[in-house]
């Protein structure tokens, strides 16, 4: 009997490890912050790799003006470039000037776009 006691406690230490080795790549997940200084609804995000095609961040409804929000890169992004453009498309039509942004560390200072 202690035997497989001591075979199920190390099955079972083995899988709290991984439980714990899952959650914490989760929470690794990177992000950054987006305020909208501007007096249009952000309705889109783009962002491109240097010299690649613009691609949709999803923001559900959009940005209000005067709105911080967070934004959590998606795993799948975790092997493209660090360096990226970031640019919005306002409810106005209008656009932002692109802007080159690290992604590859959290940002907590917000990427403000007016």
């Amino acid at each position: 009997m202690p035997i497989k006691r001591s075979l199920l406690m190390s099955a079972s230490l083995i899988a709290l490890s991984l439980v714990g080795s899952v959650a914490s790549a989760s929470a690794e997940q990177l992000y950054f912050y987006v305020k909208n200084d501007s007096n249009s609804t952000i309705k889109k995000l783009w962002v491109a790799e240097p010299n690649k095609s613009w691609g949709d961040l999803d923001i559900g409804s959009g940005i209000a003006p005067g709105e911080n929000a967070k934004m959590v890169w998606d795993v799948s992004t975790n092997d493209q470039e660090c360096s990226q453009w970031l640019k919005a498309k306002y409810a106005d039509g209008s656009e932002s000037e692109p802007a080159v942004i690290d992604f590859c560390k959290n940002l907590d200072e917000p990427i403000v776009f007016q």
